[in-house]
């Protein structure tokens, strides 16, 4: 099956800072907890950057329609309850060079902190030499498992 992917810009925007931490919130960054429980459960994210990119769509939005990856219940931490989390492939270009990455999705209703706004998409990839706050990158999403709205 050939796959379609949708282009969208965006910003490297701040994030909450937690998933590289440690943060106020934990003592250390959730991403070093969390990636041994997804790698169990099928998704080795061991090669990418422990923190993840902020990226705004801004004015547009997102949500999911069918992600490749649904964790249910991963208990990461005693630190609160366990959250589901979605990861769908991507692509980040900056400086015309393509970054393979995931999407990053704690689901809100399973998550007690840190809400993302809608036109915030989370992304893990390595770690990309010369990205900033405010870096403009070319997004690439997949049409069957992203929808992206006005």
């Amino acid at each position: 099956m050939i796959e379609n992917w949708v282009s969208v810009p965006g910003i490297v925007i701040t994030g909450h800072k937690v998933a590289s931490g440690p943060s106020e919130k934990y003592p250390y960054g959730s991403l070093e907890k969390q990636i041994p429980y997804f790698k169990s459960l099928g998704l080795n994210l061991e090669k990418y950057h422990k923190g993840t990119i902020n990226i705004s769509v801004s004015p547009k939005r997102w949500v999911f329609k069918a992600p490749e990856y649904i964790f249910r219940r991963v208990a990461w931490t005693d630190l609160h309850p366990p959250e589901d989390f979605s990861f769908s492939a991507c692509k980040i270009t900056f400086n015309s060079i393509r970054y393979e990455g995931w999407v990053y999705f704690p689901h809100p209703e399973t998550k007690i902190r840190h809400f993302q706004n809608p036109s915030i998409i989370e992304v893990l990839t390595e770690w990309i030499q010369g990205l900033h706050y405010g870096s403009k990158i070319i997004l690439e999403l997949k049409t069957s498992e992203v929808v992206i709205m006005d």
